[in-house]
């Protein structure tokens, strides 16, 4: 019988405790440290930082009143229009120029993104709200499951632009005289884009939740007697936040679109209320001859919404442990 070899000196350094180890990242560290790979992503969530406090505080800034007609200074060009028209109307007191009324086009950008920005985040709310209510109800009681997603497939069925101007058309004088022009309009809106906008949430969370009541901790949760409300508030609801945050950046880029789409049709907010669909609605009749008029409001339109997707995708690969390290 042979004998054992002696362990050299590097195997017994090697095995040595020089310590406890460091220890494991969190959750949330794991998703911030994915979501930093991302560069659409980071680049997404600087964009959209930007505009939001551009148009927070932009007001105490540049504190010109977007509603004050200044028919004098009516159709001056925008500055950076001297650097290849010599002959440019500019003036360096209206960096973006003015409208055909002489009202001021920044800050009417500014205060249009805080309309649009504002009832983008509502009605995100509103519909993530409705979504998640409707997709956990017929996710996890089977009876409810058959009549809401009925529901859910008759909303996606129905043509989304008509039934707005109807339910605008309808709605719109009352909630003015009850609320004023301006919050009647918001509310509205508000309330016409989150309960036609909540189908794609629903549907995501019923079926996370159709395979999460079927896993072995809610059947514990069960054995115990565990009420099924608290099963979903304390185990179903924390497991589908990853798609409902998902589902939040891309409500929030629908809400801003639509928004958009009635001021643009002159069915939003009043005509002195500036949003960037209004804008853009009064850009058009002169689009040949200021074709800047029309590049700001879209330009902006299309940077948040841009913004806001890259952020969704970043979010997306970044709570997903299946796409973690990609």
């Amino acid at each position: 019988m042979t004998e054992p070899v002696p362990a050299s000196p590097k195997a017994i350094e090697a095995l040595r405790d020089e310590g406890p180890l460091a220890p494991p990242r969190s959750q949330a560290a794991d998703v911030w440290a994915q979501f930093r790979k991302h560069k659409g992503a980071m680049m997404g969530a600087a964009v959209l930082i930007f505009i939001t406090l551009a148009v927070l505080l932009g007001p105490y800034i540049w504190t010109l009143d977007p509603q004050r007609l200044d028919i004098r200074n009516k159709d001056l060009r925008p500055i950076y229009t001297a650097l290849w028209d010599g002959t440019a109307n500019v003036s360096w007191g209206h960096p973006f120029g003015t409208d055909n009324l002489g009202r001021d086009q920044l800050a009417q950008m500014i205060a249009g993104g805080r309309a649009s920005l504002a009832v983008g985040w509502a009605a995100m709310v509103l519909s993530l709200l409705i979504g998640t209510g409707v997709g956990v109800l017929a996710g996890y009681f089977r009876r409810l499951d058959g009549p809401l997603m009925r529901i859910t497939d008759l909303f996606l069925s129905l043509p989304i632009l008509p039934l707005l101007l109807v339910a605008v058309t309808l709605f719109r004088q009352p909630l003015r005289a009850a609320f004023g022009p301006e919050g009647g309009m918001f509310i509205l809106i508000v309330t016409i884009v989150g309960i036609t906008s909540w189908m794609p949430t629903a549907r995501i969370v019923r079926g996370d939740i159709l395979a999460l009541k079927e896993r072995e901790f809610i059947l514990a949760a069960r054995s115990i007697g565990t009420t099924s409300g608290k099963i979903i508030r304390r185990h179903l609801l924390p497991n589908v936040l990853s798609p409902i945050m998902v589902s939040a950046t891309l409500g929030l880029a629908t809400a801003i679109i639509t928004e958009s789409a009635l001021s643009f049709l002159g069915v939003g907010f009043p005509s002195d209320f500036p949003t960037w669909g209004k804008m853009l609605a009064d850009a058009v009749p002169r689009m040949s001859e200021f074709p800047e008029r029309v590049v700001l409001p879209g330009t902006a339109i299309s940077l948040t919404v841009l913004s806001v997707n890259y952020l969704g995708d970043g979010l997306r690969d970044a709570l997903d442990p299946r796409l973690r390290g990609r």
